[in-house]
């Protein structure tokens, strides 16, 4: 119980474990052998930005996550509920932004990077701390994992939630704390019964 309360870490055997309510054979460990390696890969590809900006690690998890590996947002077939099953999301590529976010956040783990999902109204989002020093409005990085990685600004996310939610829905900035692991599960069974 106290797990599902916590910020959302070590995500994938509970998306797993939603996946085999469509795959009852389905297998874990080959696909947490894949986050592993790729953790590694990641890690290796933003070699040491410890002294670099944050913003530069994100950028590079991101070319590593977005163009080397070829995740991308289904926009195509947005509504295909394979793009809801972890399985699925890591053999072909594709996904919504909270499966998505599911293997940036896996993968970002195993990589030693900091980030955290973001349950926004309509499109989940990810957050990554950043040093106040490096940001003249926040202290946060607000990354969308449907678009390639994007990095988002408090109109951007204005924007994003007037488009989602309507021009009716007051924005605060709330709205951009962290999910706990109980939130983005309920959010990835929810997009599965719709």
């Amino acid at each position: 119980e106290l797990a599902m309360n916590a910020p959302g870490e070590d995500l994938a055997p509970a998306a797993l474990a939603i996946a085999k309510v469509e795959y009852p054979s389905l297998q874990s460990e080959p696909y947490l052998a894949v986050l592993d390696r790729m953790g590694e890969e990641a890690s290796t590809r933003m070699g040491s930005s410890g002294d670099a900006p944050f913003e530069d690690a994100v950028r590079a998890f991101n070319e590593y996550f977005y163009d080397e590996q070829g995740f991308c947002g289904n926009r195509e077939r947005y509504d295909d509920p394979r793009n809801s099953f972890l399985n699925e999301v890591l053999n072909r590529r594709t996904g919504i932004p909270i499966s998505l976010a599911v293997v940036y956040l896996e993968v970002a783990r195993r990589a030693g990077l900091r980030v955290a999902g973001v349950n926004f109204p309509g499109h989940f989002l990810l957050r990554a701390p950043v040093a106040a020093a490096t940001r003249t409005t926040d202290d946060v990085l607000i990354v969308d994992p449907f678009h390639n990685g994007a990095f988002l600004s408090e109109i951007d996310c204005r924007e994003l939630l007037r488009q989602h939610v309507g021009d009716a829905a007051a924005f605060d900035r709330s709205l951009l704390e962290p999910a706990t692991m109980h939130q983005i599960v309920v959010r990835m069974l929810v997009n599965l019964k719709r």
